[in-house]
């Protein structure tokens, strides 16, 4: 590789290097963004003027606007709610590119191969396998199309350990012995490991898969770079690995939960009230007009934004809402908690959109103490964050995770489509608190109602 070719590669590394220290904050993520795509755009150039083989040209440039136009559309229509299923979804298909490239390589090296090469080869295939299988699942359940709840199978604990012993030894052998046959089994034990590695993993968790399997990722990117002595996939893919696995090890935190019990807990938990015991249990609900009065001669409110206000595209309104209560002289802060939404920092993004001052964004360690002296909290579809069972139930799928203290609050109002539990699947005893009162219908539509009700005061 000529000198100028090996600058380049350099300038499109600090690019990679920018472009995820500007993804650290909602303010530079967009600069970020654009910053990664011009290093690729590098890295692309860099590939074609060492000297690519002329006959496949054409066919890499088809495969190139293919898959700018894929990207392009997707990320024009994708709404914000469906953006943590985009991300699963490309995370997948990068993790299963990087396979199948090093199953390519492997094919046609064969035997030729450096031990070292047919290890990274091995690797790329047992993480990259894991990784797209893994990712579609995740996808499957951040999008509703199977079931939020862990899903254990009979003996579910022998069968992971088992395929995952097979994903071992079939790779151990495949480097003592290279040969096809051996490849294809490594690839099953691998992508069957990755569907057994999510399924157990319950819907208020998945945040945590996402980022752990995005870091899975970005080491069988970095793989894959040394099976094709590329050093900008080797950088691309550390940069990758190692911002996943801070990431995993920072959520996991603030879960207060370690990794492991995440990934299986399902599997020594019992089962618990998933969508609670059947009977009717009594609870109060509200019209927009008392809420506005709640709100209206509170001192001080307490917003928690969750999923549901996502859905409903209701952040512009929400601060609409807020603007009025602060123009009244009440104090209103937002609590944030770590894993809101579908994916972090979900709704620091969302109210972002809509201009919320940061000042006003509380994150939940900050925000807990307040809820004691607050007059309002109000949920706005949030469910499983502000749910008691984390603390009080042992037998809850997210009992540990910390939780939001809404209930320690005076009054509590409670934004929900219906009675349906959160995403992790439970009853949240909460709604049937007495100082709780829940407002039905769209987060949009209701929130519209209340600022009506509130201009009216």
């Amino acid at each position: 590789m000529s000198t100028g070719a090996q600058l380049v590669n350099l300038v499109a590394g600090v690019c990679f290097i920018l472009a995820l220290k500007g993804l650290s904050s909602p303010k530079t993520a967009r600069r970020g963004n654009l910053v990664g795509a011009a290093g690729a755009a590098l890295a692309i150039i860099v590939v074609f003027s060492a000297g690519a083989d002329f006959q496949r040209v054409p066919l890499i440039v088809v495969a190139l606007l293919v898959g700018s136009i894929i990207g392009w559309i997707a990320a024009r229509r994708v709404q914000m709610t469906q953006m943590p299923q985009l991300v699963a979804l490309f995370n997948g298909v990068g993790g299963g590119a990087a396979a199948l490239i090093a199953v390519i390589e492997f094919t046609s090296a064969g035997a030729t191969e450096s031990t070292v090469a047919v290890v990274a080869t091995v690797l790329t295939v047992l993480i990259g396998c894991v990784s797209f299988t893994g990712s579609i699942v995740t996808f499957l359940k951040l999008q509703e199309l199977m079931t939020t709840a862990p899903v254990v199978l009979p003996a579910g604990r022998f069968i992971t350990s088992a395929v995952a012993a097979g994903s071992v030894a079939s790779a151990v052998v495949l480097i003592g012995s290279p040969s096809t046959i051996m490849l294809a089994i490594l690839c099953l034990f691998s992508l069957t490991l990755g569907v057994l590695f999510v399924l157990p993993v319950g819907g208020a968790d998945v945040p945590i898969v996402i980022s752990l399997l995005n870091a899975f990722t970005g080491l069988s990117v970095a793989a894959s770079g040394y099976v094709l002595e590329n050093v900008l996939l080797i950088i691309a893919g550390t940069l990758v690995g190692a911002s996943g696995t801070l990431l995993t090890q920072m959520m996991a935190e603030a879960m207060g939960r370690p990794i492991t019990n995440t990934l299986f807990g399902a599997f020594k938990a019992s089962t618990a009230t998933a969508a609670g015991s059947g009977e009717e249990r009594p609870y109060r609900s509200s019209s927009a007009q008392d809420v506005a009065i709640m709100l209206g001669y509170a001192q001080k409110v307490i917003i928690v934004p969750g999923y549901g206000l996502a859905v409903a595209q209701a952040q512009n309104t929400i601060r609409e809402l807020v603007d009025l209560l602060t123009e009244r002289g009440i104090e209103v802060e937002y609590a944030i908690h770590p894993v809101a939404g579908r994916m972090p920092g979900h709704m620091n993004v969302l109210l972002a959109e809509a201009n919320v001052p940061y000042e006003q964004l509380k994150e939940m360690d900050e925000v807990n103490p307040e809820f004691a002296t607050t007059d309002v909290a109000l949920v706005v579809g949030a469910n499983d964050v502000v749910n008691p069972a984390a603390r009080d139930d042992k037998t809850a799928p997210i009992y540990g995770m910390p939780i939001l203290d809404v209930d320690q609050a005076r009054q509590v109002v409670f934004l929900k489509r219906s009675m349906r539990p959160g995403f992790a699947g439970i009853e949240n005893d909460l709604l049937f608190q007495p100082q709780t009162s829940l407002l039905f219908g769209d987060a949009k539509d209701s929130l519209t109602k209340v600022v009506a009700a509130l201009k009216g005061l």
